[in-house]
């Protein structure tokens, strides 16, 4: 099956760079799938690939081939950011690209442990170093596993999901992906219509495993910062969690006062750097929808840079 990136055009038209010898930076580059049409729809533009996960680095890297020359990769987390680009001797940034969140190359593949679709052990890692998911449903308090799945999964039955983990374990390790959901099931029943019981717990721990949201908020201000002036960045978002911090973001970016109500004067220093150019999130069109259902929870929003200021890196 070959794998389709979401909101593709939708991407493509939007990032659009400010001059056609630039460079765009492709942050988390996956399998190449965006990076691919960016290359060929701007045929001037250099690209920066980076990739924390280094299997799917591999994969885009023979998947952009034929761009060869024009594209740089690196292993890294999108925090790093600011570092990669140095160490790339990358030059004007003329767009940025994060499209966040796990793969449906990592979803597919059974022994990465990410989703209960398979009976696999119980990993989730993007990367292969830092502790698994395993390791965390094994290893936390049921206080921390419950703050896990209630502020990461938004699971309402989180105290009652972390004491079923926590009596299981103490029985046997929790190891496999199976075990996992079928404590969640015990607990969580399910019904008609509804999601399975297990996904917000699978998304609580695969988001604290790879620390999704750790850095993210920086991530955005890094980002602009290496942006020339009529740069856009854009990012696409697969859950609300993401979706808050990168809408909170770019208005901040674009000069929202964030003192509390009642000061006489503003002191958060808020100045205007970026114009957001979606008002609303950018979602999945119809066509796009019967083709790709994993689109349905894509978000895109796109900011574009209108001066310089903040910390800025050219």
């Amino acid at each position: 099956m070959v794998h389709e990136p979401v909101l593709l055009q939708e991407t493509i038209e939007y990032l659009r760079p400010n001059r056609e010898d630039g460079t765009i930076v492709d942050a988390t580059v996956g399998l190449g799938g965006h990076a691919e049409a960016l290359l060929e729809r701007y045929s001037g533009v250099r690209m920066v690939a980076i990739d924390r996960d280094p299997v799917a680095l591999e994969r885009s890297r023979e998947r952009l081939a034929r761009f060869a020359g024009r594209v740089t990769f690196a292993q890294g987390r999108h925090e790093q950011l600011i570092d990669i680009l140095k160490q790339s001797n990358a030059g004007p940034v003329s767009g940025l690209l994060a499209d966040l969140g796990v793969s449906s190359m990592q979803l597919d593949d059974a022994s990465r442990g990410f989703s209960f679709r398979f009976d696999a052990p119980l990993d989730m890692r993007m990367a292969p170093e830092g502790p698994s998911a395993a390791d965390l449903v094994n290893g936390l308090d049921e206080q921390e596993l419950a703050r896990i799945l209630r502020e990461y999964g938004e699971e309402p039955m989180a105290r009652r999901i972390a004491g079923a983990i926590v009596a299981a374990r103490s029985e046997a390790r929790i190891e496999t992906t199976a075990q996992l959901a079928g404590i969640v099931r015990s607990v969580k029943k399910a019904r008609p219509h509804d999601i399975d019981p297990a996904t917000l717990t699978f998304q609580a721990l695969r988001i604290a495993t790879n620390e999704e949201l750790v850095g993210l908020d920086q991530f955005i201000d890094d980002a602009v910062s290496v942006l020339e002036r009529e740069a856009r960045i854009g990012i696409i978002s697969f859950h609300s969690l993401e979706d808050r911090i990168v809408k909170r973001a770019f208005r901040r970016l674009e000069g929202e006062c964030t003192c509390p109500p009642g000061l006489p004067v503003c002191a958060c220093g808020a100045e205007e750097i970026v114009k957001v150019l979606t008002s609303r999130p950018v979602t999945a069109r119809d066509e796009e929808l019967d083709r790709n259902p994993r689109s349905r929870s894509a978000k895109l929003r796109v900011a574009e840079k209108t001066r310089l200021g903040g910390k800025e890196q050219g």
